[in-house]
């Protein structure tokens, strides 16, 4: 069973995310929210937003990134390229890292690893480079590790975030074509060693069509797994 110490983790469909502290501070999961076909309406409109977090530069992940940031003005983590990026259109409080490297943001500490995928921003009619995608292990309050896959196919290393960091709930995609299927992400939870999971991206679209069904099919030989199917608007903890 997941114990989230207080925090409460709400979907907001595709690969964005809603955390709430204890204490009430709002962390937001790559922020697209507004535009996001999946999210819930009552759950489009971000009253409090503290801390930004974002994966890459595609536009289902970065999407109101723009409008959350002038309307909250929250702290933003972002690999240094997206960081110039959203500094070039005006935008403060970025805290720019890389791979391999772990801030404290507020209440919550974020180290940032890898992920297999692209990056491009669309800006303007024109693919914008913005560095390499990634993802994120988020120390939350009371000790909660969250790990969040980004956009990302399957790879050997995420042995090493399991060591590294130990996660105890993993967000990962399993829309497939973009990203992992079911069946990499089936690996992927074997190699990171989790027993606590959160399917992501996928449903969203028609071509996205790997589903948490698949996924539990694939895993039933894993002992104590608990694959988390929410629905957009549901939230954990």
């Amino acid at each position: 069973m997941l114990r989230t110490r207080g925090n409460k983790i709400t979907w907001l469909g595709h690969s964005t995310f809603k955390i709430t502290t204890p204490s009430g501070k709002v962390v937001l999961m790559d922020p697209w929210v507004m535009g996001n076909p999946a999210c819930p309406e009552p759950l489009k409109k971000i009253e409090k937003l503290d801390v930004m977090l974002i994966s890459h530069g595609h536009g289902d992940h970065l999407g109101d990134a723009l409008a959350l940031a002038r309307a909250h003005k929250p702290q933003i983590v972002a690999i240094y390229e997206i960081a110039l990026w959203l500094a070039s259109k005006g935008i403060a409080n970025t805290l720019p890292m890389n791979k391999g490297g772990t801030q404290k943001v507020g209440e919550v500490e974020v180290a940032m690893v890898h992920a297999f995928h692209s990056s491009g921003i669309e800006d303007d009619g024109k693919a914008v480079y913005g560095g390499e995608a990634c993802g994120y292990v988020i120390r939350l309050p009371g000790g909660l590790t969250l790990y969040h896959a980004g956009d990302t196919a399957v790879f050997s290393d995420m042995k090493l975030i399991g060591e590294l960091y130990a996660p105890e709930l993993a967000c990962l995609p399993i829309g497939d074509l973009y990203t992992m299927g079911p069946r990499e992400a089936a690996l992927a939870i074997r190699l990171l060693g989790v027993r606590q999971v959160v399917p992501i991206h996928y449903g969203t679209f028609p071509a996205l069509t790997g589903t948490p069904a698949a996924l539990r099919e694939l895993t039933q030989d894993i002992a104590d797994l608990e694959i988390h199917a929410l629905k957009p608007g549901d939230t954990i903890g």
